[in-house]
């Protein structure tokens, strides 16, 4: 599965520890981070991820590309719903594309653990299937 993990600042670091607590069922998948919030993952577990420009600065639409092509299968977005974001056209584009798209959305701790254990249990492999229809 390909994950994306994206953390408005004020939630960089609960995103830190959410990778370190899951980072034996991350590690078996492809990963990608926006700028810093890729960083600050690396430098705090072994896990490896493709990082993009920061969310502000396109990170948050090169994602959205993946997701347009069908490239990824799970949004890990911690977003900050207390501070207004500049780029909330773009994060708004980006839970539209996966309703579109049908990819799975985790907007804060609670529902990331939550996708987490589904994947960890195989309850997300019907992405697989979404994969090969898309083929066809």
């Amino acid at each position: 599965m390909k994950i994306a993990l994206i953390a408005h600042d004020r939630m960089k670091e609960q995103i830190v520890q959410l990778a370190m607590a899951y980072e034996s069922i991350l590690a078996k998948h492809d990963l990608y981070a926006t700028g810093t919030t890729g960083s600050r993952i690396m430098e705090a577990t072994s896990l490896s991820l493709t990082r993009f420009l920061s969310g502000p600065l396109g990170g948050d639409q090169q994602i959205g590309a993946m997701i347009a092509r069908n490239e990824m299968d799970l949004i890990i977005f911690l977003r900050d719903p207390l501070t207004s974001q500049p780029h909330e056209p773009d994060i708004i584009a980006l839970l539209r594309l996966c309703d579109v798209h049908k990819i799975p959305f985790a907007t804060n701790l609670g529902s990331a653990e939550i996708m987490l254990k589904a994947l960890e249990l195989g309850q997300l492999d019907w992405r697989e299937v979404v994969h090969k229809e898309n083929e066809a």
